[in-house]
């Protein structure tokens, strides 16, 4: 078991020294004076479809908030990605809750309009009081070809971040669509759904993701929970990270003070599904990491949760929703919550949300046609990106 306080040296769980910062400066004639606190918060926003949200999407987002001290975030609205890129696979709803989840985030405009208009720009500044319009070092092209952030560039108000490489809502769509071989390559109806080879490359399901210890410890919090920390744990796949998982952790935080997460390995997963998940294991480890409501994760959780596992880490409680796609959950055949349930520990909580990984794919699937053309043209602008890449520096 590995955890990202571990790679981030959390001096909480392993002890150590830390030094507070200070609100003073050394002054020549060796005097502290406190600093000045009227300095002006720097307020940037970025914006995005953020549909198959992933550890991309939040990587983005950790990277504009660096540039500032508030970050705004504009999810663009449904009508408005219909016409730029083709139909979203999430709602509305469901995009605002995963954007609104996320740690870096401090306000969200929802239905932004894909282009930063004239008009919207300075409802911007005026209304929302930003100072920078951040944006990804790839290129974002409106349907006749022009730079949908001309004009903040224009006006120089515009910084850009790098894109994080390995993953993207395309290739995410390419996975699921590529993992119909895992099952009988049909759809809800039972349709038989044919790929051609032209749409369905050999490598169209795997991650191009190399992780680092540096990723991690970047979305880590660093810090461990304290001595009297009430502990609360949950486990799961976690994978295609969706509306349902944020709910689900937000309520299982409210029940203590600290929220450990057991993320389980692909084998695991692949064990008690039935099918190998859409995103592996340092991809959905990032992805619950980036959660406002997860303090820590465990990086190949162990199916049954032990008692050495519960005095290791001072669990107080262990929980689970009652929305799973697990197979053998609740059959009876190793119980992965017995050692927790006659300890009195277990505790089932009502799933907010029914969607499931699986019923997001189904989305997809259901819309084979119409999401193989999305896709067919966001790979050639990716190919092109790619071929013309060059180095940028940055997190």
């Amino acid at each position: 078991m590995l955890t990202a306080a571990l790679l981030g040296l959390s001096t909480s769980y392993f002890g150590g020294i830390t030094v507070p910062q200070l609100p003073y400066l050394w002054s020549e004639s060796g005097i502290f004076h406190k600093k000045k606190c009227d300095k002006k918060r720097i307020r940037v926003y970025m914006d995005g479809c953020f549909d198959l949200m992933h550890y991309g999407h939040a990587n983005a987002l950790r990277q504009a908030k660096a540039l500032g001290d508030e970050l705004v975030v504009g999810v663009v609205s449904d009508e408005e990605i219909i016409a730029n890129k083709g139909p979203p696979v999430l709602s509305m709803e469901e995009r605002l809750a995963l954007v609104s989840g996320l740690k870096w985030v401090d306000e969200v405009i929802p239905n932004a309009p894909y282009e930063i208009t004239e008009q919207f720009m300075g409802r911007l500044f005026n209304e929302h009081k930003i100072d920078y319009i951040i944006h990804g070092d790839d290129p974002c092209l409106l349907p006749d070809g022009t730079d949908a952030y001309a004009l903040a560039k224009k006006a120089g108000r515009y910084k850009q971040i790098k894109r994080t490489e390995g993953v993207s809502s395309t290739d995410i769509v390419g996975r699921i669509l590529a993992s119909l071989k895992e099952t009988d390559g049909k759809d809800q109806n039972g349709t038989s759904l044919q790929k051609s080879p032209e749409s369905q490359p050999k490598t169209a399901n795997l991650s191009q993701f190399l992780p680092t210890s540096r990723r991690i410890v970047q979305f880590s919090n660093g810090k461990g929970p304290g001595p009297n920390a009430r502990v609360v744990y949950i486990d799961g796949a976690f994978d295609l990270f969706h509306a349902g998982h944020v709910e689900i952790l937000k309520n299982a935080r409210q029940l203590g003070d600290f929220l450990l997460v057991g993320i389980h390995n692909d084998e695991t997963v692949c064990e008690h599904r039935g099918k190998h998940p859409i995103m592996h294991l340092h991809e959905r480890s990032l992805s619950v990491l980036g959660c406002r409501y997860v303090d820590e994760v465990i990086i190949g959780a162990p199916w049954e949760v032990t008692l050495d596992m519960i005095t290791t880490f001072n669990i107080s409680s262990v929980v689970h929703g009652t929305v799973s796609e697990y197979n053998s959950l609740f059959t009876g055949e190793s119980d992965p919550y017995s050692v927790p349930k006659s300890m009195g520990i277990f505790k089932l909580l009502e799933s907010p949300k029914s969607i499931t990984t699986s019923s997001v794919s189904q989305r997809i699937i259901a819309n084979h046609d119409a999401y193989l053309r999305r896709n067919a043209k966001k790979k050639e602008s990716e190919k092109k990106y790619y071929a013309q890449k060059t180095y940028v520096s940055g997190d």
